[in-house]
């Protein structure tokens, strides 16, 4: 716990002894305390909760109750939404109005059911994106967007507004959905206080600065004590084939597991195991070896060789750690794989090995508890749903959990974890975030995960959200941290990453159309302006200038030391190597030259590819054999056609250049029937064997790069030969006449010239860096305010905003914008795409849509496949229907306002997926769910999850559109969407 208030950052690390001044104050602010704790609000609230809070608890509670706003950071499960139900207390109290925000909808859930319990069914209200429950109560929880909208739309559930509780505040640190904290922080009536709930983060003081700047007074409380302590553990296979896994601590048996400190030693025990893999492996022997009995021996210089003792060992199965895990009395476990199928994999792993967690009391209290919650499912989606085997693992206390299930299958596995019951839940990582299912055990799987582009390493901060589960607050007397040791487990990495508790906020913040339209409209374009650089986002860049400006001075003044060791008596040495730079930049883009022209023949080979022709890509990611389903001469990106390829492991996928920077080879043809379907596995099967046959029939020739059937590019390094395909240095006039220059320079002949050129060097690196950094103050300075400005700028161009004629408001205000008609209704949609969903409303394209084909249509903008749908997607009523023509209409529209915000240098809109076009027209037309998903990769879960989020554009629809006719559609789209398991709601 750090003593509040804390000190700003950059106070000195050792304070002198208190003045009599300060001893007085410290002496009124207990007192203050004592007073609020025996006789205030607190005192009630103590009796209330029924149990003994904490000192950072007590201290925040304090703070709030003496009028100012409140930051509380501190670790998962440590109690700080105590503090956020004291508002809500003291809102009750004093005849005000409390909001309670969450990040997601399940959390506002859970946290609207928990505050009923307290405080009753009449005084807790809900709202989400689609659902409203006692919206008029003096207590409401709801997610931060629908708080957002009421503060632009100056909605009147704000008055009397008197407390705003954002939990997981955290949450702004999140590229998407950030921004909207940032909104609700800034906009909310200064009157409000306000109480953010955040993780353990290393610059709580600087974000506590920020709030105080924006909202007033605010006090800064960290706890970085976790109220049960956590052991690090890594469990290893057994020595022995189908033996038992072990379980082994860490860190040493000196380290306190509460406070390791900086790099502490590992468990000697640990280290003999990955030696004894490492010296099996290697043919060398042992490396690495520690100093004798030194449990933290660090080696040579401190350090510890802990490189050498990654190795590739066997990973212990899924079922045998979950096994080892029950017989140390270690679950409930949350055993988090960062993969969907792999947690569906893992459940499956454990009922084949006959895994079996609870007895016959608990399997008929669990088979009567889904019974119950599922009983609204109709029959004939149980089948499509996997029902019977979920049911079946859950009986036995084993589930997954990840956003491809049922809202109402997770929500069941949630209240049986809770409960008991369930004793290991295989999840990714979206369970971390929020939802109150504590554990005594967390195990972790893997340090590495899918970022949705590359796989990248656990961060510090996320590995402390995962295992901060870990530990039950009055049940466990200390927590377990598990993780799996795999190829290339590093247990020194693992130590420096479990040790790392705290990870640094970082502001997402960015200007949105919406966000845009709706502040000039309140404040005009200047004040607005002046509103965006109070984001947190300006105050970190602001504060970064400060040292950025003091590294640019220091770095001046070395230029002016290196410029004069470079003098030279004999003439201008910065002239000399000027001409040296300029010798060296001819070369490089000679050899540019020479790439460009390789190139422009790879893209040729494009050019060339007709449908039925088997390639060769000789290098590259997509290296092997492949058949070209579609010349891809329609999608041109910026290198060229991006055919359509069936790779030989039948997976269909877009070849660009970065695939095949050497081009591609025609090695056959084979042919692709006229009905082939690229979504049907047996019909790329069919294919794929197609494709080896006639790679069989020229196998003679694969392997040379020759067929007398061949076409095609550069492939094998077919440009030998060429004229003007390398760089012919000894021929370029434009070289000769500078290496001429060169020698004939004064400077060329001084003996003292190699001296003179280092320092030059020397002085040309730092006068690099010295640009680079005044760029940097000059980049960060007005960044948000100037993204703002190109943002109106785009919004101008279309039509949104608009300045008057002479320059002049109707009040006289020189140089005043106004928000249009079309603006307005733009001000109304809150979609992550609002320009794209403006320009359709404001084309009239989706006008002659019927409800399923609106719904259809507006699933283009919201969803987001997982994977590259190489194919072209199914779309109802055909090529030449209505909704063909209103998707077609849909994607110039996209088009053209990516065009428009590159011109501007804005972050593009994402682009348009039509994977769930056919899936929604389906189930607005009334489709069972079997009928819908068949044929589809798309997982229940995420049908709904998606269909959800339809929901809320179409309701936005309803309000906002400028046409009566495409209003009344939409509503009758949202009746047709709302509907069996996209209707279910758990309150």
């Amino acid at each position: 716990m750090t003593a509040h208030p804390r000190p700003r950052s950059g106070a000195p690390a050792e304070q002198d002894a208190p003045s009599p001044a300060e001893r007085y104050a410290a002496s009124r602010a207990r007192s203050s305390r004592d007073r609020l704790d025996a006789e205030g609000e607190l005192r009630l609230f103590r009796q209330v909760v029924g149990f003994e809070l904490d000192p950072f608890q007590v201290d925040a509670c304090v703070a709030l109750e003496e009028g100012r706003g409140v930051l509380v950071a501190a670790p998962t499960g440590a109690g700080k939404t105590v503090v956020g139900e004291f508002a809500v207390h003291l809102a009750l109290a004093r005849g005000g109005k409390a909001f309670y925000t969450t990040p997601i909808k399940a959390l506002s859930n859970q946290k609207y059911t928990d505050l009923v319990a307290r405080h009753g069914a009449a005084n807790v209200g809900l709202l989400t994106g689609d659902t409203s429950i006692n919206a008029g109560a003096p207590v409401v929880v709801m997610t931060t967007e629908v708080l957002r909208n009421m503060l632009y739309a100056g909605s009147s559930a704000l008055d009397g507004l008197a407390y705003v509780v954002m939990d997981e505040v955290h949450y702004l640190a999140d590229r998407f959905r950030g921004p909207v904290w940032e909104e609700v922080i800034i906009h909310l009536p200064d009157h409000v206080q306000l109480v953010s709930l955040s993780a353990t983060v290393s610059n709580a003081e600087e974000f506590g600065d920020w709030l105080a700047t924006v909202r007033g007074d605010t006090a800064v409380v960290v706890s970085e004590r976790r109220p049960v302590p956590l052991w690090q553990h890594v469990v290893v296979s057994a020595p022995e084939p189908r033996g038992v896994p072990r379980l082994m601590d860490l860190y040493a048996g000196h380290v306190d597991p509460t406070d390791p400190g900086t790099n502490p030693p590992i468990n000697p025990d640990l280290q003999a195991v990955f030696r004894t893999a490492a010296r099996a492996e290697s043919p060398h022997g042992s490396r690495g070896h520690r100093g004798k009995g030194d449990r933290g021996y660090r080696g040579r210089g401190g350090k510890r060789p802990g490189g050498a003792l990654v190795a590739h060992r066997r990973t212990p199965p899924r079922f045998a750690v979950v096994d080892s895990l029950d017989a140390d009395a270690l679950l409930p476990a949350i055993y988090f794989i960062f993969s969907r199928a792999g947690c569906d994999g893992a459940v499956q792993q454990c009922l084949r090995a006959g895994l079996r967690l609870t007895d016959a009391a608990q399997e008929a209290e669990i088979r009567r508890i889904v019974e119950e919650r599922t009983a609204t499912i109709p029959t004939e989606d149980l089948d499509v749903l996997g029902y019977w085997e979920w049911a079946q693992a859950l009986a036995r206390g084993i589930a997954a959990h990840h956003a491809g299930l049922l809202p109402v299958f997770k929500e069941t596995v949630e209240e049986l974890f809770s409960r008991g019951l369930v004793k290991v839940v295989f999840a990714t990582e979206t369970l971390a975030l929020g939802i109150n299912m504590p554990a005594r055990s967390v195990v972790l799987e893997k340090l590495v995960k899918w970022d949705g582009t590359a796989h990248q390493p656990v961060t510090p901060g996320e590995y402390t959200q995962l295992t901060g589960r870990a530990g039950r607050r009055g049940i466990d007397v200390e927590g377990h941290a598990v993780v799996v040791d795999h190829t290339g487990l590093d247990p020194v990495a693992l130590a420096g990453l479990a040790s790392k508790r705290l990870y640094p906020l970082r502001s997402s913040f960015r200007p949105t159309y919406n966000m845009a339209v709706n502040l000039v409209g309140q404040v005009g374009r200047e004040r607005a302006r002046d509103v965006l650089e109070t984001s947190f986002a300006q105050f970190q860049a602001d504060r970064g200038v400060v040292g950025l400006a003091k590294q640019a001075q220091a770095h001046a003044e070395a230029m002016e030391g290196y410029a004069a060791s470079m003098a030279c008596d004999r003439g201008d040495f910065a002239e000399y190597m000027g001409l040296r730079r300029a010798i060296k930049d001819r070369e490089k883009e000679l050899s540019r030259a020479a790439s460009g022209a390789r190139r422009a023949d790879a893209v040729a080979s494009f050019e060339k590819l007709r449908r039925g022709d088997v390639i060769e890509v000789p290098s590259g990611r997509r290296r092997g054999y492949v058949v070209v389903l579609d010349t891809g001469r329609d999608d041109r990106g910026f290198d060229g056609p991006r055919p359509t390829v069936l790779t030989q492991e039948k997976q269909v996928k877009k070849l660009t250049l970065a695939d095949a920077p050497d081009g591609v080879q025609v090695v056959g043809v084979v042919r692709i029937p006229k009905g082939f379907n690229p979504r049907r596995p047996d019909q790329r099967r069919d294919l794929a064997s197609s494709m080896r046959n006639a790679l069989g029939a020229f196998s003679g020739d694969a392997g040379t790069g020759r067929h007398p059937g061949r076409r095609g590019g550069p492939a094998g390094g077919g440009q030998a030969g060429r004229p003007g395909r390398r760089s012919d240095a000894a021929s370029d006039a434009e070289l000769q006449r500078l290496r001429a220059a060169l020698r004939a320079h004064p400077c060329h002949g001084c003996p003292e010239r190699d001296d003179h050129a280092r320092w030059a060097e020397r002085w040309e690196r730092l006068r690099a860096e010295h640009e680079q950094l005044v760029r940097r103050v000059e980049g960060r300075t007005g960044t948000i305010a100037r993204t703002f400005d190109r943002t109106c700028d785009v919004l101008t161009r279309l039509g949104y905003l608009e300045r008057p004629a002479d320059g002049r408001a109707e009040d006289g205000t020189p140089g005043a914008w106004r928000v249009t008609d079309d603006g307005r209704w733009l001000g109304r949609l809150y979609a992550e795409d609002d320009l794209l969903l403006a320009e359709c409303l404001r084309r009239g394209i989706w006008d002659e849509l019927d409800a399923p084909g609106l719904a259809a249509a507006v699933s283009t903008v919201v969803y987001s496949g997982r994977r590259e749908e190489a194919s072209e997607p199914f779309v109802p009523g055909g090529p030449h229907g209505r909704l063909a023509q209103a998707l077609d209409a849909t994607t110039r529209a996209w088009s053209e306002v990516t065009d428009l915000e590159a011109e501007h240098r804005l972050e593009a809109t994402g682009p348009l997926d039509l994977g769930l076009v056919a899936p929604v027209h389906r189930w607005a037309s009334g489709k069972n769910l079997d009928a819908v998903l068949r044929g589809t990769d798309v997982a229940a879960g995420d049908f709904v999850r998606w269909c959800k989020q339809v929901l809320d554009v179409l309701d936005q629809l309803a309000k906002a559109a400028p046409r009566p006719a495409l209003r009344a559609t939409a509503r009758k789209a949202q009746t047709a969407v709302l509907r069996g398991v996209v209707a279910y709601s758990s309150v």
